[in-house]
């Protein structure tokens, strides 16, 4: 896949000048010349190291879970994790304290609640999304007019293998991130464009395109998240929440849609359009299905909750929506909702959005798999919804 995403450049530039004090890269006087940041066995255990002599506590978190790193004579510290399974995952150094990138390591994923590092766990299990030695797409970044939001807005646009020489329309899959993340996620941590180049390649799945737009919107200045328990989120804050998901949905419908069907060579019309979700996107999924049902022909709704309460304040709310099941039922061809055994926030939350979907006779599937609310179920799901679209 050709990224064209000047984003990268100049986070790059970013990584060498965050380092903590304690801290240095391979390239200042003392560190050992061929130092490996992160380094995987052919056992598939992850061994990461920095070079901080003068740091005090090391450590290192991502996807895979956390380990403490030990200190050598020279300076250098060092843990090893695993095996992990085959897959791709985030990391990050703590440095005295001081969240910090692998600044040897170019691979990392940038999102508006921090950026990570990444490093790819090679194996079967994670052949849908290699890089491999076929046709590639395109990725792009482009700016617009977003009306509802006010001001401009970024997207990241995938092409599959052909799109700028071929005459021919495609029909498009809007893809959404969640939150702490951005337009960028699913283009890096994600590996979209590289698993549609993939199924593609297999036959698998229809050319598409896939635009991902940034779905993040922040809450007012002076509202408080939590009461005084810290633990339930106050009544402002849930409103606010909820005119940002009901802004981000009309956004999707009155500003990327149709920017997109201007600007791209793509086959308008509902027919031609999916829409699937992670987490806050499926969020965002939900709530365009419930106010705009016939904008789209498809629906991934990934590890998003409906509440706590079962669902009976989202049925309360939805009335009208789930009054109409022959319609809907006749309009949109999948329907589809995911989520891992493990995921605790969305587990429930996406049992009872099934529960309440089935007593208004409204079609549906419900699909729980294994693991959590984490990126490896994400690009899986993406993986199996991709091949159903469009055909």
């Amino acid at each position: 896949m050709n990224a064209r995403h000047l984003r990268s450049i100049a986070c790059l530039g970013f990584l060498a000048a965050a380092l903590p004090a304690g801290a240095q890269d391979g390239r200042r006087q003392g560190a050992p010349s061929n130092l490996k940041s992160v380094e995987v066995s052919p056992e598939k255990q992850v061994t990461f190291r920095i070079y901080a002599p003068n740091a005090e506590a090391i450590s290192v978190a991502g996807d895979f879970g956390n380990g403490k790193m030990m200190k050598d004579d020279r300076g250098v510290w060092s843990v090893t994790v695993g095996p992990l399974p085959s897959d791709f995952y985030t990391y990050s150094f703590n440095i005295d304290g001081v969240k910090t990138l692998d600044a040897r390591n170019p691979m990392f994923k940038p999102g508006i609640a921090g950026n990570d590092s990444m490093f790819e766990v090679p194996g079967q299990e994670s052949d849908f999304q290699a890089t491999k030695d076929i046709p590639h797409g395109s990725l792009h970044a482009a700016w617009f007019p977003a009306s509802v939001l006010g001001g401009q807005r970024r997207l990241h646009i995938y092409t599959p293998p052909g799109y700028e020489v071929s005459k021919d329309a495609y029909p498009v899959l809007y893809l959404l991130h969640g939150s702490g993340d951005d337009d960028a996620g699913w283009s890096t941590i994600g590996r979209a464009g590289f698993i549609l180049d993939n199924l593609i390649a297999a036959g698998k799945a229809k050319p598409m395109l896939i635009v991902m737009p940034n779905g993040s919107l922040s809450i007012p200045d002076g509202i408080r998240r939590h009461e005084a328990d810290g633990k339930t989120l106050t009544a402002e804050w849930k409103a606010a929440s909820d005119a940002n998901q009901a802004k981000i949905a009309r956004h999707l419908v009155d500003d990327v849609v149709p920017f997109i069907e201007k600007t791209c060579r793509v086959k308008p019309g509902p027919a031609n359009r999916a829409l699937a979700g992670l987490s806050m996107g499926g969020g965002h999924t939900t709530r365009v299905l419930t106010s705009t049902p016939r904008a789209f022909t498809a629906y991934g709704i990934w590890s998003a909750s409906i509440g706590k309460d079962g669902g009976k304040e989202w049925e309360a709310k939805n009335t009208e929506f789930l009054s109409g099941a022959n319609l809907l039922n006749g309009s949109i061809g999948i329907l589809s909702i995911s989520v891992g055994e493990k995921d605790e926030g969305a587990l429930a939350g996406s049992k009872a959005l099934g529960e309440v979907l089935t007593r208004h006779g409204i079609k549906h599937e419900l699909n729980i798999g294994s693991g959590g609310h984490t990126w490896i179920n994400w690009r899986k799901y993406l993986n199996d919804f991709a091949p159903r679209l469009f055909q």
